[in-house]
C-alpha cells in the first residue's frame, strides 16, 4: 500500500544522507515502476493494455492513467526510479505526501491525455497507422515536472554542472528535447511526454494547487509566468501571447501580477498576498535542501528525464 498522510519534514546530515531518507510513498512509487516493468518483460503482450495505445484507447481508457507508470527500458527504468526517489526526497517535505502524490497522478494523466489527442491528430493529418497503434508509455512527463517544481520553490539556486541557475533547467531541457526530436526516428515515445509534462505542471502548479498555509490557489507571482520559461529578448512577443492563453484555457490572469501594485510595499510583497506567498515557498524550499545538506545539481541528474528511445 502506498501511505498517503502528512510528510513532516525531516533533516538529513550532509555527511552520508544523500541516498538515505526516501519516503514510504515514493519507494512505494518506485516498486509500482518496477513491477509493471517486470509484469511486462515476462509477458509481452500485456503492453498492449498497459500502454497508451491510441487506436485502443476507446474501450481501453485506463492506459491514460496506467502508460505513466510503464518503462519499456532498463535504462528508462532506472533513471525514472532515481528520479522519483530524489524528486520525492526534495518535494514530499515541502508539500506534503498526499500533495506529492495528487501531483504524480494528475501530471501523469494530463500528460497521456494530451499526447493521446496528439496522436490522433497526427493521424488525420498523415493517415499514418504508427500513430495509432505504437505503444506509448513512460514517466518522463513526472520528471519533465519535477524540473518545473524546482524552478518554482529554488529558482535562483545554481546547479554548478551547467553553470547556471535552477529557473533555466527546464526551458533547456524542452529546448534541448526538442532539437533531439527533429533529429530522432521515433521522437512521439519521449518528446510528447517532455512537453505536455512540462506544460500541465506548469499550469497545475501556476492555478491549481492549493496551499494548506494559506487560502490561495495557484502561484500568480511574475517570477513564474509561462514568459519566465524564454529568454528576455523574447518576452514581449511572448507575454502577451501567454495572457491571452491563460484567460482562454485558465480565466485567471492577474491584474495584480501585470500592474505590480496592491501586493508589495517598498518592493516587499505584503503578508497574504499571492506574492508572497510565493515567495515564502520558494524560502522554505531552499531551506529545505540546504538543512537536508543536499546539492541541487546532483538531484537534477535523476530528475532530468530519459532522452532514449524505449
Amino acid at each position: 500500500m502506498i501511505d498517503l498522510t502528512p510528510a513532516p519534514p525531516t533533516s538529513v546530515s550532509a555527511g552520508g544522507g544523500l541516498f538515505t531518507g526516501f519516503s514510504r510513498l515514493c519507494k512505494g512509487l518506485a516498486t509500482l515502476l518496477v513491477l509493471v516493468y517486470l509484469v511486462v518483460l515476462v509477458f509481452p503482450p500485456v503492453i498492449n493494455y498497459i500502454a497508451l495505445v491510441p487506436g485502443k484507447t476507446i474501450p481501453f481508457a485506463w492506459n491514460l492513467l496506467s502508460a505513466g507508470y510503464l518503462e519499456q527500458s532498463i535504462f528508462t527504468l532506472i533513471v525514472s526510479v532515481l528520479g522519483i526517489l530524489f524528486g520525492g526526497k526534495v518535494l514530499e517535505p515541502i508539500w506534503g505526501s498526499r500533495e506529492f502524490f495528487k501531483f504524480v497522478v494528475l501530471v501523469n494523466f494530463w500528460t497521456l491525455v494530451s499526447t493521446f489527442l496528439l496522436s490522433i491528430t497526427l493521424y488525420f493529418a498523415t493517415r499514418e497507422e504508427n500513430y495509432l497503434y505504437k505503444p506509448l508509455s513512460g514517466f518522463h512527463g513526472v520528471l519533465a515536472g519535477f524540473l518545473v517544481s524546482v524552478k518554482q520553490l529554488m529558482p535562483d539556486q545554481e546547479v554548478t554542472v551547467l553553470k547556471l541557475r535552477a529557473k533555466w533547467v527546464p526551458s533547456i531541457f524542452v529546448l534541448f528535447t526538442t532539437l533531439l526530436g527533429a533529429l530522432a526516428a521515433d521522437a512521439m515515445s519521449f518528446l510528447p511526454f517532455v512537453i505536455f509534462g512540462t506544460y500541465s505542471s506548469w499550469l497545475y502548479l501556476r492555478f491549481y494547487q492549493r496551499h494548506t498555509d494559506s487560502n490561495h490557489k495557484g502561484d500568480l507571482s511574475g517570477e513564474f509566468s509561462f514568459a519566465t520559461f524564454f529568454p528576455e529578448i523574447l518576452r514581449p512577443i511572448v507575454n502577451p501571447i501567454c495572457l491571452i492563453c491563460e484567460k482562454l484555457f485558465c480565466g485567471r490572469v492577474s491584474n495584480r501580477e501585470s500592474e505590480g501594485s496592491g501586493h508589495v510595499l517598498g518592493g516587499v510583497p505584503l503578508p497574504g498576498s499571492d506574492a508572497f506567498d510565493a515567495s515564502r515557498r520558494r524560502e522554505r524550499g531552499a531551506r529545505a535542501l540546504e538543512e537536508r545538506g543536499e546539492r541541487v545539481d546532483f538531484i537534477l541528474l535523476f530528475l532530468t528525464p530519459p532522452l532514449v528511445s524505449p
